[in-house]
């Protein structure tokens, strides 16, 4: 790893929010193509999701998200679920970031789809009983639409389809679908 990258994630954890800013938009442009890096930086990413500040969770979530293109030794198998948790942030601001970028998993190959459709499956049906429940379903659905948009797989529309099927709030239902009506 070279020493802007180095430094860069250094930032991530800095007190000082431009600095912080910085790194975040650095690192998410870096990691949108593989990088070389990924497991000198991997489990200092992960140990990010559970930092006390919700900033470096939040960041440390998307950029973990941006790795798995990076994952050949599938590491990603062993870190989803922690980052999976992050979905359930005490912040839902957090939450929400990190829900948004779970799509980048998705769209790796096959078996990261499988991993990401599992985990946001699970996801849908357990957040019905959080205070945000239906918004955590509508970015749920939204980030299945943008790995079916990259791989134009059948199985992920299907997927979604009868988990708005299984909306029981109509108003909700409605507006999911309208995700999938595009």
């Amino acid at each position: 790893m070279d020493s802007v990258i180095r430094t860069n994630i250094d930032h991530i954890r800095s007190e000082d929010g431009q600095v912080q800013n910085k790194a975040y938009l650095f690192l998410m442009k870096e990691t949108e193509k593989p990088v070389d890096w990924a497991y000198e930086a991997w489990d200092e990413i992960v140990e990010g999701l559970t930092h006390k500040d919700n900033h470096v969770r939040a960041i440390t979530s998307q950029i973990l998200a941006h790795l798995a293109r990076s994952d050949p030794k599938g590491r990603m198998f062993k870190d989803f679920d922690k980052l999976l948790a992050v979905t359930k942030d005490e912040r839902f601001v957090t939450a929400r970031h990190c829900m948004q970028a779970l799509w980048n998993v998705g769209m790796v190959n096959k078996k990261y789809q499988a991993l990401y459709m599992d985990g946001l499956s699970r996801r849908f049906a357990e957040c019905i009983t959080e205070k945000n429940g239906k918004l955590i379903r509508y970015d749920i659905l939204v980030s299945m639409r943008n790995v079916y948009n990259q791989v134009k797989d059948e199985a992920i529309r299907k997927k979604a389809l009868a988990l708005i099927a299984s909306e029981t709030d109509e108003k909700n239902r409605k507006k999911c679908a309208t995700v999938w009506k595009k």
